[in-house]
């Protein structure tokens, strides 16, 4: 998150910040906390939020799941059926595409 300081960058950081801040440093500094704080409050909040949305998620798909063993009527879709082969009884009549038609001279 911060760049790499050596200590003496380190020592020129916090020698500004106490001529800034002077006697307010310690109450600065405190105030910045809490705002962290609350900012980790807030975002465990969220995660919260998604963890229980992908948690009742889980919970209706795996009822679904419970109902029947295949997914297509769990959701009110019925599987297409597609019609049985039978096989010929009887041999197959040979057919012309077109009639012959006489020679004529």
């Amino acid at each position: 998150m911060f760049p790499n300081l050596n200590p003496m960058e380190l020592l020129v950081v916090f020698g500004v910040a106490v001529l800034l801040f002077g006697k307010k440093l310690p109450e600065v500094s405190r105030s910045l906390g809490k705002q962290l704080l609350e900012f980790k409050k807030s975002f465990r909040g969220i995660e919260d939020e998604f963890r229980s949305i992908s948690q009742t998620t889980r919970s209706h798909m795996s009822s679904y799941s419970t109902l029947d063993e295949t997914p297509d009527t769990n959701l009110g879709r019925q599987t297409p059926t597609t019609p049985k082969f039978e096989p010929p009884t009887k041999s197959p009549v040979p057919r012309m595409e077109a009639e012959p038609q006489p020679y004529q001279d």
